[in-house]
């Protein structure tokens, strides 16, 4: 039963195999021709229902006719002409077989339908009856279906095209047959049985009796493909080739579909869009499902102001399946509606302040316009007049939906675009810390800004604590951009980081930084490419007791120093050169810094830009750095209001700023230890009176051990001088342990039956970390301890 008009279903024997060759569906016209009922054969294999021979595979192809020996219930075989659909499953089961079994005899003359002359038109022609059954076709509708008309004669038009499209063609005829008015459709679905998708231009008038009654529906196709394909661009196509596209912001592109379609195309042009998925996740490829959620992109307006606007650009609304957006978006084709016709209210009844508002500004024809690319579904465009008079007709359609489809092509790049630079972008932000850590040595604020247009680069930055409370800060920039470059971003600062932690001098920390660039470029280059990994990179280690900074550069930018009581000025520095070239020396410089002194580090992308040279952009910097007053946080915001207005930046642009604290002789103590083992003892003493003269008496006895262990293997490995040294901060306490012998200890679990051996794993569980370091005279061990609670 068709849920537009009571078709006669007994008129027709239809059944339904599934992929399975069961039986799923089974009509009461089927019943009429073979006699079974529906309980007796749903669930049984089809082949049953055949005589005894062969079996008849039916094709892999869409559409098969031909004829059958099937049985009927009381035993006599019959044969059966046949037309098969190929239908996916989603459309209601593997195969659906049609027979017709009305049709045939010869014509009334006094039938209007047999009357009609177009049956002998050298256009494509059928005549349907007011069952809107077929009775009739001429040879050139034949060949278009591909099948005889007298086997076709009593079917629907659904059951000869056997897909969804036909009932909605079926929907468009009896809306024919009701009105009494012609109507043209216009589809891109294959009318014959070839699969080949053709567009069709259906033109339906109705048949009339002598007395004027509505008796049956003529429609006569007519195949426009060719000059559909070949149809010369007309000038706003060419115009929208040229304003459509110019950004890739999704937005911007939205909005120019909208401004190159008013007045040309329509009075108002609203551009809805599907949001992207979450996390990430494939975009829509299927068919749409109602109610869909769109987001309003744009719209334009011959108004002032748009007041035909209800959405709000940038807010989503709901649209169910029996709106023009829905509807357009479900079929994947243009849905065209007009007062004249008497569809706009139709089409309009699901929301009646739209109804209502588009009677106010006398709107009478419009038009939705699915936006889709690469076979992605991206949205819909909605097309109305109502100071035009004409209403749309079918080159309008063609035209929306070239100029549509080229905005959708713009559209899909500048969302793939910002989908690679967000996961760019998400990539970068994971690998930078997402806070600075807190030391005795310096305060430290950044900021990371990305380039406002082209792909995200590979900046970075990085503040390492060190032993002994010194701490190192880094900053740099890997060539090229998007996801590449901050993966190789990711893998330097963890070189960075590890090279860091062994506590190399930073000349010598550039130099193994160097190789493991170089070595990046090697696996680059060995997939086929030339290696193209670069970077350049500043490291520094700051020594809040001796307040001295150690700096080396590898092609990178020198920092900014701004002293207590003096102008920002530019550190000299080598300039190295970049990271990956391999064999060239790096040189190191130590500067001996105020209490307060603000370290300024910062990427190319600072200071660089088209509108101004890079020394302009170091005297800008320079001003934003001279104004001292405010925190660390308020300067970093200042500098990038001062070079980067507007967030204008055209490269990645990473600042770290860093005020360097002193840490008072009070808090470091520092002892020479005779190599004597019988000394540790009044050492031990020592360090427990200095602890409490500090305030730390809590800590004694974990200090106790530590330097008990430390100081006794530096007496029994070690080689003189020995020198212990003690420093504490707010949050940690260091004892380090310093002789002339350049072997670094190791770490082992003694056996049961060792006398020794256990003395740094005392430590490493003691303490909060520990470590050695080796320095000009030798080495030095040290260990930490967390002072406050949650350490």
């Amino acid at each position: 039963m068709s849920p537009v008009y009571p078709f006669d279903d007994a008129a027709t024997a239809r059944a339904v195999v599934d992929e399975h060759g069961v039986l799923v569906d089974w009509n009461e016209g089927a019943r009429r021709l073979l006699g079974w009922a529906p309980e007796e054969v749903l669930g049984e294999r089809a082949a049953n229902l055949l005589d005894d021979g062969p079996v008849v595979a039916l094709p892999d192809e869409p559409c098969w006719n031909g004829t059958l020996t099937v049985r009927h219930r009381d035993g006599r075989a019959l044969p059966v002409w046949i037309l098969a659909h190929h239908r996916r499953p989603e459309d209601g089961g593997n195969w659906l077989l049609v027979t017709p079994l009305e049709g045939g005899g010869p014509p009334d003359p006094d039938d209007p339908l047999a009357r009609a002359e177009l049956i002998q038109s050298p256009c494509a022609v059928a005549i349907y009856d007011e069952r809107l059954r077929l009775h009739g076709m001429n040879a050139a509708m034949a060949d278009v279906v591909g099948m005889p008309a007298d086997r076709l004669r009593g079917l629907r038009i659904s059951e000869i095209g056997g897909r969804r499209q036909s009932e909605d063609f079926e929907w468009h005829m009896h809306q024919v047959l009701a009105t009494g008015r012609g109507n043209d459709v216009r589809t891109y679905v294959p009318i014959g049985g070839n699969g080949e998708v053709s567009a069709w231009l259906a033109r339906m008038s109705p048949i009339t009796d002598r007395q004027g009654r509505v008796r049956g529906v003529c429609v006569a196709a007519h195949d426009f493909t060719e000059q559909y394909r070949a149809r010369e661009r007309l000038q706003l196509v060419n115009e929208a080739s040229v304003r459509i596209g110019t950004t890739l912001d999704v937005a911007r592109t939205a909005q120019e579909l909208a401004d190159v379609c008013v007045p040309a195309l329509a009075d108002f042009v609203s551009v809805d869009l599907l949001d992207p998925p979450e996390h990430g996740g494939e975009p829509l490829t299927g068919p749409v499902t109602t109610p869909v959620v769109l987001r309003r992109a744009a719209h334009a307006s011959i108004n002032a102001g748009s007041p035909e606007a209800l959405a709000v650009t940038g807010r989503t609304e709901l649209y169910p399946a029996t709106s023009p957006q829905g509807a357009s978006l479900v079929t994947g084709h243009s849905v065209v509606i007009s007062k004249e016709s008497g569809d706009l209210d139709k089409w309009l009844s699901w929301d009646p302040v739209r109804r209502l508002h588009s009677q106010e500004l006398g709107v009478h024809a419009a038009m939705s316009v699915p936006i889709r690319a690469r076979g992605v579904t991206l949205g819909v465009a909605v097309f109305s007049r109502f100071r035009q008079p004409a209403s749309f007709m079918p080159d309008d359609v063609l035209l929306a939906e070239e100029v549509t489809a080229r905005a959708a092509v713009c559209i899909d790049n500048a969302r793939r675009y910002s989908r690679e630079r967000e996961t760019a972008l998400a990539l970068q932000r994971s690998l930078l810390p997402r806070s600075l850590p807190r030391t005795a040595a310096v305060e430290a604020s950044s900021r990371y800004l990305p380039a406002a247009r082209a792909g995200v680069g590979g900046d970075w930055f990085d503040v390492i604590p060190l032993s002994g409370s010194r701490v190192a800060m880094v900053v740099g920039d890997v060539l090229g951009q998007g996801v590449q470059a901050s993966a190789s971003m990711g893998r330097l600062r963890t070189a960075v980081s590890t090279l860091a932690d062994i506590d190399l001098a930073p000349d010598e920390l550039l130099t193994h930084l160097d190789d493991v660039v170089a070595r990046l470029s090697a696996e680059a280059g060995a997939e086929g490419r030339p290696g193209e990994v670069g970077a350049t990179c500043l490291y520094a280690v700051y020594d809040p007791v001796s307040r001295r900074c150690t700096l080396a550069r590898a092609g990178h930018p020198p920092p900014m120093l701004i002293p207590p009581d003096g102008p920002p000025r530019r550190v000299e520095l080598p300039s190295g050169p970049p990271l990956g070239l391999g064999g060239l020396p790096f040189e190191s410089v130590e500067l001996q810094l105020a209490e307060g002194s603000v370290l300024c580090f910062y990427t190319d992308g600072l200071v660089e830009s088209r509108e101004r040279d890079t020394d302009a952009g170091h005297r800008l910097l320079c001003k934003a750095l001279a104004a001292r007053d405010g925190s660390l946080e308020e300067a970093c915001d200042r500098v990038l209001r001062t070079l980067l207005p507007a967030g204008s930046a055209s490269d990645d642009a990473a600042l770290l700023l860093a005020r360097t604290r002193a840490l008072p002789p009070s808090q470091v103590a520092t002892w020479d230890i005779p190599a004597d083992p019988s000394l540790v003892a009044p050492v031990r003493k020592q360090v427990v009176d200095r602890l409490d003269d500090w305030g730390l008496s809590e800590a004694a006895f974990t200090t106790e051990l530590v330097v008990s262990e430390l100081v006794t293997n530096a007496i029994r490995y070690g080689t003189p001088p020995i020198r212990l040294r003690l420093i504490h901060d707010e949050a940690h306490l260091t004892c380090e342990v310093s002789d002339t012998t350049h072997t670094a200890p190791h770490l082992r679990r003694a056996k049961t039956w060792d006398e020794g051996g256990r003395g740094l794993l005392l430590v490493a569980q003691l303490t909060r970390r520990w470590g050695s370091r080796h320095t000009a005279e030798g080495k030095t061990i040290w260990a930490e301890l967390g002072l406050l609670d949650d350490e």
